[in-house]
Formats: structure tokens, C-alpha cells, sequence
């Protein structure tokens, strides 16, 4: 195998891709210093949701023996690191060069600032959300079940710590900390939409929540449920108008629910049955349920026979 490989083969493939760098494409810029780092976002997320749980995970990187001077070095360290990022951060999107580096670090350390002593409120809106988990969820055995293992309430803090930079006008930054929790859990939660307290999430893969949805108090929500825009065709035209739907206070929505469209709005108390497909909004205390589906069967021995599904008042269910 070494015997086929040409030297001057293998050249002449690099200087190709080489020469491509150099033709001014969007995704030419070799620059890795001066970019937002992934790997960095992703590790100071885990050092925060230490903070916003503490002893609930373990601390491989700290060995100090006061737990409040531990958790005094992580978010010293973490606020050294996201300092860095938004400074970074704040020379992309819509404030691309309208800084300088020194504006920006300035910039960044009220943010950061700003952020930190927002953490107790977001405590609060997470244990309203773990109340919510426990209170809705009769497998959940105890607290610490969900903690650690509920990919829901994971994608919850990761939404709830990125929504707070959204709102401060960090750019790129808590997009990649909700991708980070969608790869991790397939639950995808747009920074920029707005939740209300006691917010649970059951099982979650396959949920996409997008940017201007705006859902209240008390909302549950099962795997597959989209809440979208009706087109996207406008593209960054419809930038920072209202695509996505809003959901009222105490609403259920079940597993592979649609709904979609920025005038569609979920009155309080609605629920929303598996499958259903919303465009327009729906009353307070409403039920909304497919009714009458088909079942089909094909078989090579047998004729085929069609079995409607009737549906009974108690339409609704839970996994």
C-alpha cells in the first residue's frame, strides 16, 4: 500500500484545497483564535450547571475541601471563560465590526456581570421546572432521577442559561449552547423563545421550539411536538417578526403535535392531542383530538380490511 502512494500526489491534492481557501468563500477564514470556541462553550455549560446543581455532579477538576470555595473557583473559572467567548462572540452577526477588541472585552464583562447575577433567578424558574417534572411524571421516583437523568430538564437549564445571553444580545453564543443540548438529547429549543415557570418536557425527542414561540406557565409537552412557523420561504426577511406560536398557561400538548404559524395562539387549559395539526388558534378549555383514523392492513392471504380507530371522551393519553 505505502509502495502506491505518490508523493507528489499527495501534494498536489493539498495545494488544490489550499488554493480554495483562497478564493473568498464564507467559510474560508482560517482564524481559529479569533472565533467562539465550541469545545470551550460546551465545557464551561457543564461547569454551570454544577453551579445551578450543586453536588449533584461530580467534580473532577477542583479538589478543595469547603464546597463554597469548590463552587467559588468554578464560577470564577467559567466567568474567565465566558468573558472570553462573548468578547469574542460580540464581533459576529449583526455586530460585526462595530467594535473594537478593547470595546468588546469592556462589553463582555458587563454581560458577564449581568449574566452572573441572573443565576438565582434562573434557579428559581429551574426548580419551578423540576417541580414540574416530578408532579407530572408518576415514573419519576424521586428528585435526583430527574436531575441526573432527564434529558428534559437538561435541555430546560441549557435553554434557560442561553435565553439569558440571547437577551443580553450575545450573538452565536447560545445558539451553540442549544445545539449542544439538541445533539445531546434531540430536543431543540430556539434561545430566543420565551418560558414561562414550570415547564416539563417528557421524554423530548424529536421537539423543536422556535425562536418568537412564547409559551406560559404550567406547560406540559411530549416527544415530537413542533412548535414552527408556517414558511420560511421569506428567509432573513422575516428576521425578528413573530413566526412561531404562542401557548397559554397550563396547556398539554401531546406526542407529535404541529403547531405552527405567529398568529396561532393556544388559549389557557387547551389540550392538544397526538398528531394533531394547528395553523389557527384555539380556544381556552379546548380540546383538540384527530378523530376517526384508519387503520390498514395488507396481508397476502388475506383481503384487505380497513378497522376504524373510534376514539372515546378520555381521547387523551400519557406514555
Amino acid at each position: 500500500m505505502k509502495g502506491l502512494v505518490k508523493l507528489e500526489d499527495i501534494e498536489a491534492i493539498e495545494k488544490a484545497i489550499f488554493d480554495s481557501y483562497e478564493e473568498g468563500k464564507k467559510i474560508d477564514t482560517i482564524d481559529i483564535y479569533n472565533k467562539p470556541d465550541q469545545a470551550e462553550i460546551h465545557e464551561l455549560l457543564d461547569n454551570l450547571i454544577r453551579v445551578f446543581y450543586p453536588t449533584y455532579f461530580r467534580d473532577r477538576s477542583y479538589k478543595i475541601y469547603s464546597h463554597k470555595h469548590s463552587f467559588g473557583v468554578i464560577i470564577e473559572d467559567v466567568f474567565f471563560h465566558l468573558h472570553k467567548q462573548v468578547a469574542l462572540a460580540l464581533d459576529y452577526g449583526k455586530l460585526r465590526g462595530t467594535m473594537s477588541s478593547e470595546v468588546r472585552k469592556i462589553q463582555s464583562y458587563i454581560i458577564c456581570k449581568e449574566f452572573f447575577f441572573q443565576v438565582p433567578t434562573i434557579r428559581e424558574y429551574l426548580e419551578s421546572d423540576l417541580d414540574a417534572a416530578f408532579d407530572g411524571d408518576p415514573a419519576a421516583s424521586c428528585y435526583e432521577e430527574i436531575i441526573l437523568a432527564y434529558p428534559g430538564l437538561w435541555a430546560i437549564t441549557i435553554y434557560r442559561i442561553a435565553h439569558e445571553l440571547y437577551k443580553l444580545h450575545v450573538p452565536v453564543l447560545p445558539r451553540l449552547m442549544t445545539e449542544y443540548a439538541h445533539a445531546n438529547t434531540g430536543i431543540d429549543i430556539h434561545p430566543g423563545a420565551t418560558i414561562g415557570k414550570n415547564f416539563f418536557i417528557d421524554h423530548g425527542t424529536g421537539i423543536v421550539i422556535g425562536e418568537t414561540a412564547v409559551i406560559g406557565d404550567n406547560v406540559k409537552i411530549y416527544q415530537g411536538v413542533t412548535l414552527g412557523a408556517l414558511s420560511t420561504r421569506g428567509g432573513q426577511k422575516l428576521s425578528g417578526k413573530r413566526r412561531h406560536p404562542t401557548i397559554g398557561n397550563n396547556v398539554t400538548i401531546y406526542a407529535g403535535a404541529s403547531i405552527l404559524g405567529g398568529d396561532t395562539v393556544i388559549g389557557e387549559s387547551a389540550i392538544i392531542g397526538g398528531n394533531t395539526f394547528i395553523t389557527t388558534s384555539v380556544d381556552a378549555n379546548t380540546r383538540v383530538s384527530m378523530k376517526n383514523l384508519e387503520m390498514d392492513y395488507h396481508t397476502t392471504d388475506k383481503k384487505h380490511m380497513t378497522e376504524d380507530f373510534k376514539q372515546s371522551e378520555d381521547w387523551y393519553y400519557e406514555i
